[in-house]
């Protein structure tokens, strides 16, 4: 039989979006499924952050900025808004500047020391009591991901006639024969499952033997702030940030940072916090967030994980009104070593999940990859 597609995604989120569109820009005829009403899970619970500065030198950094480079390119077509913002990471302490030193001495990023004056003409956020200094990047970008997905989706049936169907629970697949909890069956060539943290419906046994892990992060969005804003305004990232980031394992003053942290700090490892800022035009800023991972992982969230964030995000930065507006969490799945874990089940069935954090940030470039090599 005649497949009705040329290529079948399970997944409506950043990751589902991305291989849609490679797919459809290469002349495929693409058909996207969604259990939910609209894409709820990782891609709407972010920072929107596009953050190729935390992607390790070599090709995952390349990765990272050609996935930029597939940002820019959506702004330009008018899809959405994307603010070239750029971001700053923070030194309030003598070892997160002597990190951030050996980081840019390396030149393997497109990053620059700047001082406090600097910092502070940047962005009026950063707390400039005891900050030492900072480093500057260009290349992380701005969207909101309330509606950066939706945007994109109505873009890619429109632009491409890609087909979507939401409230569709895809629940088997047979052979080229794709079938929903409802009953309703098509046809593709190809399928690629792109689930996101959903690593129980399709394939378990494969998910069950891939090391993916579930991480849960917790996350606020400050009520508007009424100091006057300027156009790209810098993500903040504090010191605490460089202990996350594979970009800075190779720096020789890290492993005491860490120790500090690990000594002065014990709580902010258990639950795996590191506070960043990034503030919107609205004047709200979203801030976080928490990692806690696999069994640690519970339904309800801490409210001293929400206590400690604002705890550090005070050390770093100063808002007019720290009332909080929302809270919420979100849940990914993250490989330990892959940027992304790929499998080919049989020569119709792939598995293309757990893009961890970076999945705003990998996505576009990741799935670009995946298709060049078709």
């Amino acid at each position: 039989m005649e497949a009705d597609y040329d290529v079948a995604i399970i997944g409506g989120g950043i990751v589902g979006l991305a291989q849609a569109w490679m797919a459809a820009r290469r002349g495929y005829k693409v058909v996207v499924f969604e259990k939910t009403s609209i894409a709820q899970g990782a891609t709407v619970r972010n920072f929107g952050m596009i953050w190729p500065i935390g992607q390790p030198a070599g090709e995952l950094y390349q990765i990272a900025n050609r996935s930029r480079e597939f940002w820019l390119e959506l702004a330009d077509a008018d899809v959405l808004d994307v603010e070239t913002c750029g971001s700053i990471h923070l030194a309030h302490r003598e070892d997160e500047m002597r990190v951030l030193h050996e980081f840019v001495d390396q030149q393997t990023h497109a990053a620059a020391l700047i001082s406090p004056t600097e910092i502070c003409q940047r962005s009026a956020l950063v707390n400039p009591e005891g900050l030492l200094g900072g480093m500057f990047s260009a290349t992380e970008l701005r969207v909101d991901p309330r509606t950066a997905a939706e945007r994109i989706r109505r873009w890619l049936k429109r632009e491409f006639s890609v087909q979507f169907h939401f409230e569709t629970l895809i629940t088997s697949i047979n052979g080229k024969e794709v079938l929903s909890s409802n009953g309703q069956k098509w046809n593709a060539e190809k399928i690629i499952i792109c689930s996101g943290s959903d690593l129980h419906t399709l394939y378990p046994e494969h998910f069950a033997k891939s090391d993916l892990v579930l991480c849960k992060l917790q996350m606020l969005r400050s009520v508007a702030q009424s100091k006057p804003l300027s156009e790209n305004i810098p993500h903040i990232a504090s010191g605490l940030t460089l202990r996350h980031y594979e970009s800075f394992n190779g720096c020789p003053s890290l492993d005491l940072l860490k120790q500090r942290i690990k000594t002065e700090s014990p709580e902010l490892d258990k639950f795996g916090i590191h506070v960043m800022a990034s503030q919107f035009q609205s004047g709200e800023i979203i801030l976080g967030d928490s990692h806690e991972y696999g069994k640690d992982i519970s339904p309800f969230d801490k409210i001293e994980i929400d206590e400690l964030m604002i705890r550090e995000l005070k050390n770093v930065i100063r808002l007019d009104d720290w009332k909080v507006k929302e809270k919420w969490h979100g849940i990914y799945a993250k490989h330990p070593d892959l940027p992304v874990y790929e499998e080919q089940i049989n020569p119709t069935v792939s598995l293309f999940v757990g893009t961890g954090g970076a999945g705003m940030t990998m996505s576009f470039g990741l799935a670009d990859k995946y298709w060049k090599n078709r």
